[in-house]
Parts: C-alpha cells; sequence; structure tokens
C-alpha cells in the first residue's frame, strides 16, 4: 500500500509538473544569442556588408556583433521551464514582469527594425566620418518643443544653416556651437524656409552639459559612396559599433583584426559616440562561447561587466569609434594587453 502511494504520488507531482511546464509565466527570460561576423557571408554566401563605389580590402579574423535571445515580455510570456533554465544559469537574467506594456510582439519587433535600420545609417555615416571622407548633411527642424525657445520661432520644416552666421555643416557643429554657448542666451538661428534665407532670434534653454534650441532634428545625409547591410532576424541599435567597425575594415588597406576573434556591442550616433546597451553579460557570455577573445564595451555598459567577465574573454571599454578603432588595431597588432579595460 505504501508503494502505491508513493507511486502515485510520484506519479501526481510528474503531471503537475508537465501542467506547469505548459502555463506561460510573467517572466522574462534574457539568455546568449546569436553572434554574427560583420566581415563574414550570410546564410546565402552574400556578404554581410557589401560596399558600391570605393575599392574594399580583404579582411581577416572576425568581428563580430552579439545579441540577447528573450524569452517573454510584451505580448508573449515565458514558460515555467524556461524561467527554471534562466535561474539556474549564471548567464541569464530573469525579470518578473509587473506592469506590462499594452504593445504586441509585432509592434515590438517592428521597433527593433526600425533602430536596425537607424543604427546602419549612423554607422555608416560615422565610419566614412573616421575614415576622413565628407558628408554633406542637411539639418531639418523635425518638430519644436513646446515651452522652449524656438516655440512659436522655428517651425518643422526650417533647415538650419548656422548659428551667430557660423556655418553648421552637419550635427557635430551645431553641437559644438551650442556646447560653448551659454544656456539662456539668445542665439541667431540661420534657416532656410521655402525659399527664404531668416536669421531668426531663439532663447536656449539648459541641457546637459550644453544650451539647447528647444527642437528635434532631421538629419539627411548625401553619403559619397554607398554601403548595404543585410542581416535577418536580427533587431535593435546594439550593433552599430560592430557595423562600423566591419566598413572600416573593408575599406581601409590595413587589416585591423588581423586574424584576431574580436565581439562587441555599443550603439553608435553619425558623430562616433559609442552608447549603452542592454544584456551585456549575455552578449559576453554568447561572445565567449562563439570564440572571441576579446569584447568591446561601451565604457558607460563598465559597471555591468565588472564580475561577470566569462574565463578567457579580454574586454576593452571603449567610448567613441576612434577608440574601438584603436582597440581593434591593437588588439590585430598583439598590444590589445595595453588597452584599458572595465574597472571597479
Amino acid at each position: 500500500m505504501r508503494a502505491v502511494t508513493l507511486t502515485v504520488g510520484m506519479l501526481a507531482t510528474a503531471v503537475l509538473m508537465a501542467a506547469l511546464s505548459l502555463l506561460p509565466a510573467p517572466y522574462q527570460v534574457l539568455t546568449p544569442g546569436p553572434t554574427v561576423d560583420v566581415l563574414g557571408d550570410q546564410l546565402d554566401g552574400e556578404p554581410l556588408i557589401v560596399v558600391a563605389g570605393a575599392q574594399t580590402y580583404p579582411a581577416t579574423g572576425e568581428l563580430r556583433l552579439t545579441t540577447v535571445s528573450a524569452w517573454g515580455g510584451p505580448g508573449v510570456k515565458a514558460f515555467p521551464l524556461a524561467v527554471l533554465r534562466g535561474w539556474a544559469s549564471p548567464w541569464s537574467q530573469v525579470s518578473l514582469i509587473v506592469d506590462e506594456p499594452e504593445v504586441t510582439r509585432a509592434q515590438v519587433d517592428h521597433a527593433h527594425q526600425v533602430q536596425m535600420v537607424s543604427s546602419q545609417e549612423a554607422a555608416t555615416v560615422a565610419a566614412l566620418t573616421e575614415l576622413g571622407y565628407e558628408i554633406p548633411t542637411t539639418l531639418t527642424v523635425h518638430s519644436v518643443l513646446a515651452g522652449s525657445g524656438s516655440q512659436g520661432v522655428l517651425d518643422a520644416g526650417d533647415v538650419v544653416l548656422g548659428l551667430d552666421g557660423v556655418p553648421t555643416a552637419d550635427f557635430a557643429a551645431l553641437t559644438q556651437i551650442l556646447t560653448a554657448t551659454e544656456p539662456g542666451t539668445t542665439v541667431t538661428v540661420d534657416v532656410l524656409r521655402g525659399r527664404d534665407e531668416l536669421h531668426l532670434p531663439v532663447v536656449t534653454s539648459q541641457g546637459e552639459g550644453r544650451a539647447l534650441l528647444g527642437i528635434n532634428i532631421d538629419r539627411q545625409f548625401e553619403l559619397p559612396i554607398e554601403v548595404t547591410i543585410t542581416i535577418d532576424n536580427i533587431g535593435g541599435p546594439s550593433a552599430g559599433t560592430m557595423f562600423a567597425l566591419g566598413i572600416i575594415d573593408l575599406l581601409t588597406v590595413e587589416d585591423e583584426a588581423a586574424g584576431a576573434h574580436i565581439a562587441g556591442t555599443g550603439t553608435i550616433d553619425d558623430t562616433g559616440e559609442v552608447g549603452p546597451i542592454g544584456g551585456i553579460r549575455q552578449k559576453m557570455a554568447g561572445a565567449r562561447r562563439d570564440g572571441a577573445d576579446w569584447f568591446l564595451a561601451p565604457t558607460t555598459n563598465c559597471s555591468e561587466v565588472v564580475g561577470h567577465v566569462p574565463s578567457g574573454l579580454h574586454v576593452v571599454a571603449v567610448s567613441t569609434l576612434h577608440e574601438a578603432r584603436e582597440a581593434v588595431v591593437a588588439i590585430g597588432s598583439g598590444k590589445g594587453g595595453t588597452l584599458p579595460t572595465c574597472r571597479r
């Protein structure tokens, strides 16, 4: 009788566990995702990065973008077995979904694809600028912030030509002038409105480290060469830095990676600034799993890096594309040990 009771109990437990494994849980599980060599080919054999209008050069080594696989989240719940596996893995992250946003998985995927396309354009501009190309840029007012000094002065559609008579050939030039401007002072914004060139006074406001005009700018670039980046089933902005490094490697005679296996992550803007990303622990684990010896991490993510680096992976902290490029060159030439890393 006792044996029968034990058997029945075990069977009931098994049935309960099987039932639980099929019930969605209000958690999201982040795990190391796939990595992709931006210097390599797609599944169809075509190069991931294709350049037209300029000479390209063979590259060796690897420059791998890194990703995170997410189970659960907006529109999709994680199954309990996935949650249990996440808790058991030192490289996974499990978080409870408290207030789930009212968005569908399709909307999330679309937003990630938009971010990916934007990051590819920014990576191209940043890479070509790093290589010395001149890139004509049109700065158009997309919208004016309510309550700002530009409200009632500037209009959506105005093309910004300069500030206080100093031409703003690109966004970096505009930012440089505003950085040197005392917030609260009045500047003259030179704009083209239709066919008319206007010189309009705007009172600046306080921003992070610089004065602000209170406008959102739409940047349109005239690229001197055509760069096409094709990658499937990966979204978001965090591959920007690796895309830019791949473009640089292909367009230079120097073989920057020189056989080294390098992975990394980081958003990038058209000025070449490397920004923070999410899931860096999972990305480092995925990089090491796929054979990377080196990992380029945004300096702003260093607090999440320290104490969580997989064995055998060397992390280099970078804050700009120029620093990232110099790091790849140093690693390729066997001098990676001199590069800055994340520290407590």
